[in-house]
């Protein structure tokens, strides 16, 4: 299990949002380069960062953002947002992003996604973002009726290296994660499943652990971080000692 601090980007700023509303976004760091590299020295193995107006565009929008932060650190990049081709992938690649994330194109087009995921594999990680249990695309602004479990078992036959679940209801607000949701996400999916949305204590980084045994592998935490209700040092200390045991 591993901690993801998370960093989002709008208008090439460091900000976060409450249940993924743009008009509710905070600004927490002018320079998100200088950002990442701090959430680097506090132990990241991993960050994680999502491209806001690329969601809402359906087209990257803070690349250059995104290659501040790549060469900024060591550790791996994560990075979705507006991911829904064979050349935004590349272009990504090539500015030294781990691994890219696929979310409304995983739901619309899962032919063209197992045949993304086959050409790079190992890169490729989907998004899975969820409303009362249905998915929701183009960066959470329109609803389905599919539920996030239906969608991930398309993908059965061509696993990604990862799926990102995230509860909307949850995200932003700073009242825990939903550890049931996630039991159940993970308990179906045949890939790792990374948590996102509503972690915004130690204790919250204590109740997911267990579900390591289910296939969640990570811990995206956003807002909890910026606000200083979590320190990031403790909670790597925390998952490193359920690793230990």
């Amino acid at each position: 299990m591993i901690i993801i601090p998370a960093i989002d980007l709008k208008e090439g700023k460091c900000v976060r949002l409450r249940q993924g509303r743009m008009e509710s976004s905070t600004v927490f760091n002018e320079d998100p380069a200088a950002q990442a590299r701090q959430w680097e020295d506090l132990g990241a193995s991993r960050i994680h960062v999502v491209d806001l107006d690329g969601s809402i565009g359906g087209k990257p929008a803070n690349l250059e953002s995104v290659k501040k932060i790549t060469r900024a650190v060591r550790v791996p990049v994560q990075v979705g947002g507006g991911i829904r081709s064979h050349t935004t992938i590349a272009t990504y690649l090539d500015a030294g992003v781990g691994f890219v994330i696929l979310g409304t194109i995983a739901a619309r087009d899962p032919a063209t996604v197992k045949d993304l995921i086959s050409r790079f594999p190992n890169k490729v990680a989907i998004g899975i973002d969820a409303r009362s249990g249905r998915v929701a695309l183009e960066g959470w602004t329109q609803s389905t009726d599919v539920r996030a479990i239906a969608l991930a078992s398309l993908y059965r036959a061509a696993p990604p290296v990862a799926f990102i679940y995230t509860d909307i209801d949850k995200d932003g607000m700073m009242q825990g994660p939903n550890v049931e949701s996630t039991r159940e996400f993970a308990g179906n999916s045949v890939a790792p499943v990374i948590l996102s949305g509503g972690v915004s204590t130690l204790n919250d980084v204590e109740a997911i652990l267990p579900l390591e045994k289910d296939g969640v592998m990570g811990i995206i935490i956003g807002r909890a971080l910026y606000e200083r209700k979590i320190d990031l040092r403790d909670a790597i200390r925390i998952a490193e000692r359920s690793n230990a045991r």
